[in-house]
């Protein structure tokens, strides 16, 4: 078992946050910018692409949401086009405005408070989220899965994609037994790996 996790994790175990050039924390600045990562894949575009136009943005310099707020909507636009997020640039430069703007309101600028009041709730942490421009369930899911690194009260996090990668590649499906199998370190990992694995043709 544990040689199939070792290999899961050699092949795929990168998570989002990693590829865009994030340090994940629980931090307001780090947590912000996987805010930023999920908003861009929340769109109907590739992972690679979301990736890319993420790190243009910090490339630019608007890795906070007081950042994100000064920039200007044509500067957002080029932005994003110099990363490859072509088709949904203009629309998702308002949203990122839009949620910077949700995100000081609301929490403060400070994802720790969002989390604060999901109150350790799994359901409520996600339906929080959603309350953001543009990131609906499927979004909501990503952070979560992302997240579970720095926040520990959110793992085991397995949405439905992970546990069918679990199925495919021969390890258990129950999250607490999944979890098991890795340090608490790593379970962020695997859950993005197995997401993978589920999307992996044959």
């Amino acid at each position: 078992m544990s040689g199939r996790v070792d290999a899961v994790l050699a092949e795929y175990g990168t998570t989002h946050a990693e590829q865009a050039g994030i340090k994940l924390a629980d931090k307001p600045k780090p947590l912000y910018q996987l805010l930023v990562l999920v908003t861009l894949m929340s769109a109907p575009i590739g992972t690679s692409v979301a990736v890319a136009a993420a790190r243009e943005l910090w490339r630019t310099g608007w890795r906070t949401p007081q950042a994100m707020r000064d920039s200007e909507w044509l500067d957002r636009v080029h932005a994003l086009g110099r990363g490859g997020y072509a088709r949904y640039d203009e629309s998702t430069a308002r949203y990122l405005l839009s949620g910077a703007e949700f995100l000081h309101d609301t929490y403060h600028d400070d994802l720790r408070e969002l989390a604060k009041a999901a109150d350790g709730e799994i359901d409520r942490l996600e339906k929080l989220l959603t309350g953001f421009p543009r990131i609906g369930p499927t979004g909501a899911r990503i952070f979560c899965q992302e997240v579970q690194a720095v926040w520990p009260w959110v793992r085991p996090y397995f949405d439905e994609r992970a546990l069918a990668g679990a199925e495919k590649a021969g390890l258990p499906t129950d999250p607490a037994k999944l979890a098991a199998l890795v340090s608490d370190a790593d379970v962020a990992r695997l859950a993005a790996a197995l997401v993978q694995v589920s999307a992996r043709k044959g």
